[in-house]
């Protein structure tokens, strides 16, 4: 049965009942309003500022019904029946390499990995190549090897693609833009409007590697430690959740924004309350502590190789143990859990017994990472 909004707050020490639910109340998100005249940073970090340009500029000009669910990719309908999901993606990270991965890697794996959070199979990729003047072949020729490597692990045929060649300056080396394709297999359904009260949040695996990796490749900061990206194509763990967890009800990888974001956008997009659980939530000690140095919430650091799944309560012992079956899914955790109330709003139970509220990503500490 489904706590409400006192039953799971009335615990935390510091503040009243009646106080914390008026503090969620002020909290309550609705559509950020687009108030700024230039694009900054923040407008890429896939946060408040994201969202407002989104609905501001895009979506106004562009609406209609596949675009307006505004998810990792448009799910089509053919004429015969079948279901595809397309996606695009474009990727400006800086390094081009860094520890676990490089910019190649990361175009095929980050537009896989959208493909598979509508419950699709990517199987073919375009890439489009913007190549600053100057630019090394020989860097050029190791990134499509990466990139072909990553296309070939992930069973997926780059197949068709474009070239521009842009004068010096004009371009930070090199931006590769990724659209993927796949089938969904009948009779999946994976949307926000299928989630219920009582369903429960998984995490795929640890938050932050990729972020911090790249972070600390850049080498701006006097902090060295052992952290590679978690670059990967999901979509063979997607298939085992999906396998164990049909009921499955949503999927989004946590890429710009990290996990606290994009349990936001699930907030949002369903009307309900995510209760998070901190000391739930897997972080390996090495990004925890870069995390603590640099001041930033590994909550909102991005990953590049992990998904969180909103599944039905009766299949989340199933559905977990499936995913830590797999080498991508080894630290997978269940973090949450779907309340009808406060609505719109992510709350964080702590290890102390309190809570917080997990708030939209608003500026950009980590610009570029992917």
């Amino acid at each position: 049965m489904s706590k409400s909004a006192g039953e799971y707050l009335s615990s935390g020490p510091r503040f009243a009942e009646a106080e914390v639910i008026e503090r969620i109340e002020s909290f309550r998100k609705r559509r950020p309003r687009l108030l700024d005249d230039h694009i900054t940073l923040a407008h890429g970090a896939g946060g408040k500022a994201s969202a407002a340009l989104v609905d501001a500029v895009f979506l106004e000009a562009f609406r209609n019904p596949s675009l307006e669910s505004l998810g990792d990719g448009a799910v089509l309908s053919l004429p015969g029946g079948e279901r595809i999901a397309v996606s695009t993606d474009s990727f400006v990270v800086q390094p081009r390499r860094f520890p676990g991965g490089s910019i190649g890697e990361l175009a095929l794996n980050g537009t896989c990995n959208d493909v598979a959070m509508t419950g699709a199979v990517p199987s073919w990729v375009s890439a489009a190549f913007v190549i600053e003047e100057g630019f090394r072949i020989g860097e050029l020729k190791d990134i499509v090897a990466d990139m072909a490597a990553a296309a070939t692990k992930a069973d997926v045929q780059i197949v068709t693609g474009d070239t521009k060649v842009v004068p010096k300056g004009a371009a930070d080396g090199l931006f590769i833009t990724t659209t993927g394709a796949g089938v969904i297999a009948a009779g999946r359904r994976i949307s926000a409007e299928s989630v219920r009260a009582g369903d429960k949040v998984l995490l795929s695996g640890s938050m932050g590697d990729h972020g911090m990796a790249v972070m600390l490749a850049r080498g701006d900061l006097a902090i060295e430690a052992d952290i590679h990206s978690d670059t990967a194509s999901v979509s063979p763990l997607v298939e085992l959740l999906l396998a164990a967890a049909p009921s499955t009800r949503w999927l989004r990888d946590a890429t710009r924004g990290g996990v606290g974001t994009v349990c936001n956008e699930l907030a949002q997009a369903c009307g309900c309350g995510v209760v998070l659980e901190e000391e739930r939530l897997p972080v390996r000690p090495m990004v925890n502590g870069a995390c603590e140095l640099l001041g930033i919430d590994p909550l909102y650091v991005a990953n590049e190789g992990k998904f969180v799944a909103v599944v039905a309560p009766e299949e989340a012992d199933a559905g977990l143990t499936a995913m830590r079956s797999h080498p991508l899914g080894a630290d997978a955790a269940h973090i949450g859990e779907i309340f009808p109330e406060p609505a719109d709003t992510v709350v964080l139970r702590t290890g102390f017994g309190g809570t917080r509220i997990v708030d939209m990503l608003v500026g950009d500490p980590l610009p570029r990472i992917c």
